[in-house]
């Protein structure tokens, strides 16, 4: 019985080989997934999703309901758009009242308030909803987000004395962004003190 005695030996050393593999992955995935910044990182990019959330809400629920009140407005942000090509049951009086209706009329519309809920862009939550993304709300989440980051910036700068915004300054020879601290221009190389106009 030599032969099955070989082939436990090589079955018991194929999986030692085995266990030292899956150690050694196991050992490398945990030095990357659980070293400090990647899990600073992590939690910084789930509160930001929460964050954009708040934010997208706090806009399309509240600011844009709002600003569709204004008189020259006459209509909800979700349905404004553009007729590019009227479809054949254009009325020349009335137009089309939604953009239901001039889509179904056939009409080439611009629909900048509002994705068309067939679009595959769309998420499955916002179909199931039955609301597009605005074009409008977009760019006022853009806004309202960045100024609520600056704002935190702000506060977090006042709080901890650790300034997050950095202020700068134009090289005076290649006009690039730099320290006004800096004696020299990291872009390019330029003495800050005068020293190149002697």
């Amino acid at each position: 019985m030599p032969q099955l005695d070989e082939t436990r030996q090589s079955l018991l050393h194929a999986e030692e080989e085995t266990e030292v593999r899956v150690r050694r992955f196991w050992d490398g995935f945990t030095d990357f997934a659980l070293r400090d910044n990647i899990l600073e990182i992590a939690v910084g990019l789930i509160t930001a999703a929460a964050f954009t959330r708040v934010v997208n809400s706090l806009t399309s629920d509240l600011l844009l309901p709002i600003i569709s009140l204004l008189p020259f407005l006459r209509r909800n942000f979700d349905e404004k758009f553009a007729v590019l090509r009227r479809g054949p049951h254009y009325t020349k009086g009335h137009g089309y009242n939604t953009l239901k209706q001039a889509l179904d009329d056939g009409a080439v519309v611009m629909a900048y308030g509002y994705v068309n809920l067939t679009s595959t862009f769309l998420r499955e939550e916002e179909r199931a909803n039955g609301r597009g993304s605005s074009f409008l709300n977009n760019v006022i989440n853009f806004f309202a987000l960045g100024f609520s980051l600056y704002a935190i910036a702000l506060i977090y700068s006042s709080v901890s004395h650790d300034s997050i915004i950095k202020k700068t300054v134009k090289c005076k020879y290649c006009r690039k962004s730099i320290s006004p601290k800096a004696k020299r221009c990291v872009n390019c190389t330029s003495w800050q003190d005068g020293r190149e106009d002697k």
